[in-house]
């Protein structure tokens, strides 16, 4: 029956339909398979979920530079945005605390390594960092700093800070002043030698207290009460520390004497942070009182040599005591966002930090950037000569409980405007200090 006629005849018109019937569908197979490849394709490249974080950044003088650490972090981490903020008044515990009170607290946040930050980190508002490797990287003296009571690693160091005077080399030759002073008789005459050559000795940041707080009130802090008592800190904690003492109404008053024998430039009570600056570098003044945090910009650009000294807020024939410590750092504040923030953290201290010091010229407070970092020779030689004194202090925001530092600023200013007196100064703030114990620490 296979070789009949009537199999050939009927068995052409069916084997072409079955081909062309294949042949489609093998058309329609490749068709849908491309469909699918492509849909593949447009999922591979949908963006992942972008998660947004917000950074509140102190950062008076580099704005510009967190920008640009946000805009690198975010192109190497793409699923990462960073929304960056930056505070503004006096201080950085102004700009936290109503955001505490709120529950309004960002990723990321600039913080000050003292008792209040630790008290945040104790009560589960700010995290530990201390698994991470911006901790495990930082110098191990300012780690002390940075540790709470109940031992968490409340932040990383933004830098080794020191404050300093920075002095125009040209208007002390000028004036015919061969060495910087070495207390403050020393300085007291020099300030007059060079108000007697046509100079205006020293600026006055009166607009702006958080400079009068980081100079003149921390050196006369450092030399007046640290040098005298060693367990300062800790009575201040307990509030047994007197202040209200001729010693505390000294640093005062020194603050006081500068404008009142006219040592400082005229509107030294509207100076801001900026204009300060501008007029030391304008040559306009001889001396600033700063912190290594300004190196990069009154070291350089300059039409004179500049150079640095230890504030010599020491009586003659007592040993100066400096300044030395951590300056503001940041923490990473217990949210949803925890993760991609201490990631941020990371990039902070390592790939970002060089962005900084392109600027800033500070001592870097990370092992693995002390050879890349970008710092001026004098001021590594300055720190680390400080380094070496058997007694140091630490920074004004490390040292004062936060409401303190708060009523400070405006105690300096009541002073400098001759509304309060030295010793009604110091009277208030042993009061605030203490008070301050009764709520935290009994």
């Amino acid at each position: 029956m296979a070789n009949s006629p009537h199999s050939g005849s009927h068995t052409g018109f069916p084997v072409r339909s079955a081909l062309r019937w294949l042949l489609s569908g093998l058309i329609g197979f490749l068709l849908l398979c491309g469909c699918h490849q492509q849909d593949a394709a447009n999922d591979s490249a949908v963006p992942p979920h972008i998660t947004s974080i917000t950074a509140l950044i102190w950062a008076p003088d580099w704005p510009e530079q967190m920008l640009q650490i946000a805009a690198e972090f975010s192109k190497l981490n793409p699923d990462v945005h960073v929304d960056v903020q930056f505070m503004i008044g006096n201080t950085v515990e102004e700009n936290i605390k109503p955001r505490v009170a709120a529950g309004t607290l960002p990723d990321l946040v600039s913080v000050n390594p003292n008792a209040y930050s630790a008290g945040l980190a104790d009560q589960g508002v700010l995290a530990d960092v201390s698994q991470t490797t911006a901790w495990k990287t930082m110098l191990a003296p300012l780690k002390r700093d940075w540790t709470s009571r109940r031992g968490k690693g409340f932040g990383v160091s933004g830098g080794v800070a020191t404050t300093m005077i920075y002095y125009n080399r040209d208007i002390f030759a000028k004036a015919g002043i061969e060495k910087p002073p070495a207390n403050f008789d020393e300085f007291l005459r020099a300030c007059a030698q060079l108000k007697r050559a046509g100079f205006t000795p020293i600026m006055l940041n009166g607009g702006f207290p958080n400079m009068l707080g980081n100079g003149p009130f921390a050196s006369g802090f450092a030399n007046d009460v640290v040098a005298h008592e060693p367990a300062w800190k800790s009575k201040m904690a307990e509030g047994t520390l007197d202040l209200d003492t001729p010693a505390v109404a000294d640093i005062f008053a020194k603050i006081a004497l500068l404008p009142e024998r006219g040592y400082v430039q005229a509107s030294y009570m509207t100076t801001g942070y900026d204009d300060g600056m501008r007029l030391f570098k304008d040559g306009k003044v001889a001396m600033a009182f700063q912190g290594s945090w300004a190196a990069g910009l009154l070291l350089h650009g300059n039409r004179f040599p500049v150079g640095v000294f230890i504030p010599p807020w020491n009586a003659r024939g007592e040993p100066v005591v400096p300044v030395l410590g951590s300056e503001t750092g940041f923490a990473v504040c217990e949210t949803t966002n925890k993760a991609a923030a201490m990631r941020f953290l990371e990039f902070i201290a390592g790939k970002g930090f060089p962005i900084l010091q392109r600027k800033r010229h500070n001592i870097s407070p990370f092992q693995n950037n002390a050879g890349t970092a970008v710092s001026d020779p004098e001021i590594v030689d300055y720190t680390n000569a400080v380094s070496r004194y058997s007694m140091t202090a630490s920074p004004y925001y490390s040292t004062l409980p936060s409401n303190t530092l708060e009523s400070l600023h405006g105690l300096m200013q009541d002073v400098l405007l001759k509304k309060m007196t030295p010793s009604e100064a110091a009277k208030r703030l042993d009061e605030s200090v203490k008070n301050d114990a009764k709520m935290h620490y009994k």
